[in-house]
């Protein structure tokens, strides 16, 4: 089970629904064509109501990184340190995802040493299999090298 299991609602279901297929998939006005994340229902620039869901090539900067110290939830205290990155995708860097820097798709939070990231990274997205019973894979990164 994820430590901490994300909602999923009809407008973000077709993000999800991209993460369980291994894909990463962005809302983007049907109408301007602008990206956007988190999902919403309605285009903040031209307010249509027009959606879709195009495939990102799932590379990206790492934007921000921190160690939470110490971990604010107790599901996390086991894994800790660990790394939380934000990472802005190469498609438009006004998209960031919260995530994080893992060795292999399934691996724990903690297999890569939190200090060895940094601001610039180059990262790319994989999805672990899904958690039962929460069924949701949440993008995670790796590095790209």
């Amino acid at each position: 089970m994820s430590l901490t299991p994300p909602l999923v609602d009809e407008v973000s279901q077709p993000f999800w629904d991209g993460c369980l297929a291994g894909e990463l998939r962005m809302q983007a006005c049907g109408s301007c064509g602008r990206l956007r994340f988190p999902p919403r229902p309605m285009c903040p620039w031209c307010r249509s109501v027009s959606v879709e869901w195009p495939v990102m090539s799932g590379l990206g900067t790492v934007w921000s990184v921190a160690v939470p110290h110490p971990p604010l939830l107790p599901a996390y205290a086991e894994v800790a340190p660990y790394n939380v990155v934000v990472v802005e995708l190469a498609e438009d860097p006004t998209l960031r995802l919260v995530g994080n820097v893992v060795a292999t798709p399934n691996g724990p939070l903690n297999e890569v040493d939190p200090h060895s990231i940094a601001i610039g990274d180059r990262v790319r997205v994989v999805f672990a299999d899904p958690d039962p019973p929460d069924g949701v894979s949440m993008p995670r990164w790796v590095r790209a090298g």
